[in-house]
């Protein structure tokens, strides 16, 4: 039990980390799902490309010789700020040729598209990484600052990267949330997700809001990307298939279209994760170890999809006629 206890602060934190990185992906699968009603199965690889993009500015850094005269805040934001514009457009080029041309098509018609274009982008990552370094899996190169440890008692420390990951994914919640429900361009978004043709009619670009959705979702997943690669340090063109079914499992389990939902989500999948790898092997006297953390987290989304299938936080909508 003291062992137990004496963990608790660790598994805590990794748990955070976990949940608030699925949390960032899952935003760009139920801000698409809330608009569109598909789902964007190409945004694990929209996250692969956030990370890649990370690797390359800090090894372009560091090729310079620029790496270490960077303070340490300004690079998160540098790398960050590159993750977020190069995933967001990626995806507005993705829904542009994709999913725009088959918007009519019934819905198992797009989401084939999307299962296509995940494979594409996966193979695409994969050769243009082998062309430019002749290897595709990638090292993000040790920056002194964010491997400096924080102690707080014997048992427990923290880097601050972790505080930085932590820190950096709630600020870029709390400004989507604000941005959504304060701003005159998120209402436009939540009239084109209510229904496309009177927003239409009220003078809203529709294909515009649209674009900017998947601007917003895309740049969600790049950002989470890059602070994967800050906090694991090793990422290739495959890093984003668990991840991105997790996060969508945590998009699943608060309510697919909402957004407080994807937050909850996340956070409730990436702690469950946390503290299941960590004690069920105590718990069960060693019959089970972490290897079965996964099993426990889609077992809970069958239990929810079973008693609450809208999800935690998701609401009933009336059915337009």
């Amino acid at each position: 039990m003291q062992v137990a206890i004496a963990m608790f602060p660790q598994v805590l934190v990794d748990g955070l980390i976990l949940g608030f990185m699925y949390a960032l992906i899952a935003l760009g699968y139920t801000m698409v799902y809330g608009v569109l009603q598909l789902i964007n199965f190409a945004h694990s690889e929209i996250f692969v490309v956030g990370a890649f993009i990370g690797a390359e500015v800090l090894l372009g850094l560091k090729a310079a010789g620029w790496l270490g005269g960077v303070p340490p805040l300004l690079l998160i934001v540098l790398l960050v700020a590159a993750g977020m514009a190069a995933s967001g457009l990626l995806a507005v080029g993705l829904e542009r040729v994709a999913y725009r041309p088959l918007r009519a098509a019934p819905r198992l018609v797009p989401l084939i598209s999307a299962i296509g274009a995940s494979f594409f982008l996966q193979d695409a990552v994969r050769l243009l990484e082998s062309l430019w370094r002749n290897a595709f899996h990638l090292v993000y190169p040790s920056v002194d600052f964010f491997d400096i440890r924080i102690s707080f008692g014997e048992t427990f420390d923290i880097s601050l990267k972790s505080i930085i990951v932590i820190v950096a994914a709630i600020g870029m919640l709390i400004c989507l949330t604000l941005i959504v429900n304060r701003t005159k361009m998120g209402k436009a978004i939540r009239a084109v997700a209510e229904d496309q043709a009177t927003a239409s009619l009220m003078g809203i670009n529709v294909n515009r809001i649209i674009s900017l959705t998947f601007l917003i979702g895309g740049a969600m997943g790049g950002a989470a990307g890059v602070l994967f690669g800050v906090q694991y340090g090793v990422i290739n063109p495959y890093t984003g298939f668990v991840p991105g079914i997790k996060a969508f499992t945590a998009a699943v389990l608060g309510g697919i279209g909402n957004i407080p939902g994807a937050m909850a989500g996340g956070l409730v999948l990436g702690l469950l994760e946390a503290f299941s790898g960590s004690y069920l092997s105590m718990l069960t006297g060693g019959a089970f170890g972490a290897e079965y953390k996964d099993i426990l987290a889609f077992s809970l989304l069958i239990m929810i999809l079973i008693f609450r299938p809208r999800g935690l936080l998701g609401e009933v909508v009336a059915e337009k006629v």
